[in-house]
Order: structure tokens, then sequence, then C-alpha cells
């Protein structure tokens, strides 16, 4: 069944409730009244309301009301967070520069208001020693801490120790800035367009100076 409401020639009963351009009430008129008052403002006459006793009618551009319902319906679809739990996994004796790598990528995921599902996988004898990972967990907890919270606690899981990180900033919030940001680096490009042609001149005549002296 279509969704679509009753417009003009297609409204079939006998009188309406009407409801002006500008939203005032105009009130219980027959049917032949409104659709020639529709063609006096150049509007269509729309059933807003059918199961109404009168039915509720509106005089309204409906091509344009069309429109605008579908733009704020997109644009809200534009808008909407989506939860999403990026996982990220570690071994209990992770390397400094693995370990700085690994948080660099839970840094990106809670700035963009993502949760992230940290999990420190034990192998043969390190399962002995569940001590480890749940200090590398506090660890990560506390170096993050300005970005993200601790959502679910290190509970043991198998082989495998898992906490959960959420972040402070909401996903809609992260969006926003997202976008902001990228509408000033626009701006930015637009208002200096040879700013960044000139910088990569600029790299490439230091290279060949910093090339001879290493050599």
């Amino acid at each position: 069944m279509s969704t679509e409401p009753r417009i003009n020639d297609r409204i079939r009963v006998p009188e309406v409730r009407l409801v002006g351009p500008s939203g005032e009430q105009v009130g219980i008129v027959p049917l032949a009244k409104a659709l020639e008052l529709a063609q006096e403002y150049d509007l269509d006459l729309v059933e807003v309301a059918a199961n109404a006793r009168p039915p509720v009618c509106k005089l309204m551009d409906y091509g344009k009301f069309k429109y605008e319902s579908a733009m704020k319906a997109r644009e809200a679809r534009k808008n909407q967070a989506h939860t999403v739990i990026k996982e990220m996994k570690l071994r209990p004796k992770i390397d400094p520069h693995d370990y700085d790598t690994k948080k660099g990528h839970v840094v990106r995921f809670l700035k963009q208001g993502d949760k992230v599902k940290i999990t420190i996988m034990f192998r043969g004898r390190e399962q002995s020693r569940p001590e480890l990972g749940y200090r590398l967990l506090q660890r990560l907890a506390e170096d993050v801490q300005d970005l993200g919270f601790v959502e679910s606690n290190p509970k043991q899981d198998g082989r495998n120790m898992i906490m959960v990180l959420g972040p402070h900033k909401k996903k809609t919030e992260a969006m926003a800035e997202a976008r902001q940001a990228q509408e000033a680096r626009k701006a930015e490009a637009k208002a200096h367009p040879g700013r960044s042609q000139n910088a990569a001149e600029a790299e490439n005549t230091e290279a060949p100076a910093e090339a001879s002296a290493e050599a």
C-alpha cells in the first residue's frame, strides 16, 4: 500500500478541516471550497490526517514539501552514529616499539568515538603469568585515560585476557569535529593554493643537500 498522502482530486470526502498555508485554522469547509482555495493560492490540497473526522487537509506546495522531507531524512542518515567496536591484540611481552604502535591505533579509534576491545593473547608458559597481561592492560588504560575509560574490566577468557575501552567523546561529536577539520583544511587550501606546492618544492631542494651531507 502506498504511504503517499492523498492530494487534490484524489481526496474523496464531502468536507475537510482545512489548515491554511501558514498553519492557520480555516475550519471545516466543503471539499470543493478547499480545492478552489488551493487553486487561488497556487498550492496543493494535501490530506495530512486521513483518520480524523472530517479529515484534516493543508494547503502547501507538495513538491517542495517532499523535497525538503527527503533532504532532512538524508541529513539524519548522514549524521547517524553507528556504534563500532574495534579490536586490538597484544602479547604480554610486547616490545616498546610495537606497544607504541598499537597504542597509537587505540588512540585513533577512541578519537573517532569508537569502542576498543583489547585482547592479550597468552601462549605456552605465558598462561601461568596472567598478571603480565593485567599490568599491560592497566598501563594502556592509564596511557589513554584522556580519551577513553575502562568500560569492561580485564577478565580471563580461555587463553586470552580481554578489556573494553569506551571513548569519552560520542561518535556524533567525533564525526562533527572531523567534518569541521576537513572544511577548515579545504578553506585553508582555497585561501592559499600555492602553499602546499611551495612546501613540496622546499622539501625537494633540501633533499639533495641532506644526501650530500650524509655522504
